[in-house]
């Protein structure tokens, strides 16, 4: 007999995906190609192999148009070549709350 899937602690849905993109591992550095195996509002999973990647990232997505969107995510698990990484909202600008 199976036993029941643990629980499953992410907060939105993940979609697999087979997509490169690119991983901006520092200031002034040429991004780094990863794969992209799935995704979530909150989260990303990566696969990558030739060089290490830092705690704390820009991971860069071609979007419509060749326009990319960046979204800076921080890791939370490492295996082998799997990355686990959390979405990290970006902080408040000052000033745009007392505009509104």
């Amino acid at each position: 007999m199976l036993s029941p899937k643990p629980h499953d602690r992410r907060q939105s849905r993940r979609r697999l995906l087979n997509r490169t993109a690119k991983i901006q591992v520092g200031n002034g550095t040429l991004p780094r190609d990863c794969l992209i195996t799935d995704i979530s509002d909150g989260g990303v999973r990566l696969h990558v192999e030739g060089f290490d990647v830092p705690d704390e990232f820009v991971l860069l997505l071609s979007g419509e148009g060749g326009a990319a969107k960046e979204r800076t995510y921080r890791v939370v698990w490492r295996l082998g070549y799997e990355v686990g990484a959390q979405f990290v909202p970006p902080l408040p600008r000052p000033g745009l709350a007392a505009r509104r």
